[in-house]
């Protein structure tokens, strides 16, 4: 089991978290990623948290630390998510999903949207975690990269297959065995969120990209193309470009990725990178084409006829937010009876239907088809299965390695 150690982030570690708050995935909120503010509502206060050196190691934290649990008499779960990533009523009070499981199963959902970024949500549990102590919560949404590293702490419950029947079946096999928890055994996901190339059919006129390479060596589009300040979106993509496997890449091989997007920044080919505000670059035709989120590009083609998206055929990029049940939390049944539920296609269709996020669910196209036939049709939120064999996803990093990667990174940027 890893160690939890409380050294202090990096410069280039703290500028990256900083980059996210303003304007990456942080700020991105999940029902309209247009209408995210950069900055805005979140603060830095949990980059204090994260440099503290006060918290002690939790080396004999075992995994899968329960309490008893309550869930036969306490007919409640807590569930912590993030912002606008729920489906709600017209009235904006009700959230109908959550309502339906609380009615069939008399299990009352305490939902808090409290989670506005990973690392500063991990601010303000790891003391309790750390400690061996209850959070107060019994299910939390994670990106991936944290929800592997919670798990490699021991501070995340082992899930119990034989209440999660429809997770287990019709969990899509894109998301079935990740490197940070193979099979599956501590984590489902809530959703998943793709990298593509998105593009403006007008700015572009006539000019054809199909790849990162027709990205960066098209000396038309000088000037005129978009890469994201999230690391493992933009090397990810460049990656697969240069025939690499973002799960398997060496040290070497994200040095030469890192030189191919450095050569087209001194070139003035890459006219910026940007959080999620490369959506009015990209409506306005500043960008030709960048680096996309798939949940920008459903909002975007919605409201403008000349956006639109490729996927290349050496792949793109996937990651996911993952539902776990912390350690020592009260109702652990409760909890997993919840994540079951969202595995079951009406639930699963209903959810996708309101927020367009990559559904994790298999089989959930016919009911989606039956709320919105073009959300069910769309690839964007139903992958089908060559869509889904394109599939990559960044593997872990060690400390070690997270250090390195974005100082060179952020060098890069110009972060």
């Amino acid at each position: 089991m890893e160690q939890y150690e409380p050294d202090r982030l990096s410069p280039a570690q703290v500028a990256a978290i900083r980059r996210s708050l303003r304007n990456g995935r942080a700020a991105m909120t999940r029902r309209s990623l247009l209408r995210a503010s950069a900055g805005g509502a979140l603060t830095l206060g949990g980059l204090g948290a994260l440099s503290a050196c006060g918290i002690p190691a939790a080396g004999k934290t075992e995994g899968g630390t329960s309490a008893e649990d309550h869930s036969a008499k306490e007919k409640t779960v807590s569930f912590s998510n993030w912002t606008e990533y729920m489906d709600v009523d017209d009235s904006g009070k009700h959230h109908p999903t959550l309502d339906a499981f609380t009615k069939r199963t008399g299990i009352k959902v305490k939902y808090t949207e409290d989670i506005n970024d990973n690392n500063e949500f991990f601010g303000k549990i790891k003391p309790q975690l750390a400690a061996g102590q209850d959070t107060g919560r019994d299910i939390i949404v994670l990106t991936d990269w944290l929800a592997g590293r919670l798990i490699r702490l021991g501070w995340v419950q082992k899930l119990d297959p034989s209440n999660l029947p429809h997770a287990y079946a019709n969990l899509s096999q894109q998301f079935r065995s990740p490197d940070w928890d193979p099979g599956r055994a501590y984590s489902y996901p809530w959703q998943g969120i793709s990298t593509v190339i998105a593009y403006n059919k007008k700015a572009l006129d006539g000019i054809e990209v199909k790849s990162v390479s027709d990205m960066l060596d098209n000396p038309k589009l000088k000037g005129r193309v978009g890469f994201l300040t999230e690391m493992r979106d933009t090397i990810g993509m460049t990656l697969l470009d240069m025939g690499k496997d973002p799960a398997k890449f060496t040290d070497d091989d994200y040095d030469a990725t890192i030189a191919r997007l450095q050569k087209a920044v001194d070139s003035g080919q890459i006219r910026r990178f940007t959080g999620n505000d490369y959506t009015s670059d990209l409506t306005k035709g500043d960008f030709a084409a960048c680096i996309a989120w798939a949940g920008d590009v459903v909002q975007l083609k919605a409201d403008s006829p000349d956006v639109d998206f490729v996927i290349p055929d050496s792949g793109y990029m996937t990651s996911s937010d993952n539902m776990l049940i912390p350690n020592k939390a009260r109702h652990k049944t409760n909890a997993e009876r919840l994540i079951d539920y969202y595995y079951e296609p009406d639930a699963a269709a209903e959810l996708a239907a309101y927020i367009n996020y990559v559904c994790p669910v298999d089989g959930v196209k016919d009911a989606l088809a039956k709320i919105d036939e073009d959300a069910a049709n769309n690839p964007l939120i139903i992958p089908d299965k060559a869509m889904q064999a394109k599939s990559h996803a960044f593997r872990s990093l060690s400390s070690k390695e997270e250090t390195a990667y974005e100082e060179k990174f952020a060098k890069l940027t110009g972060a």
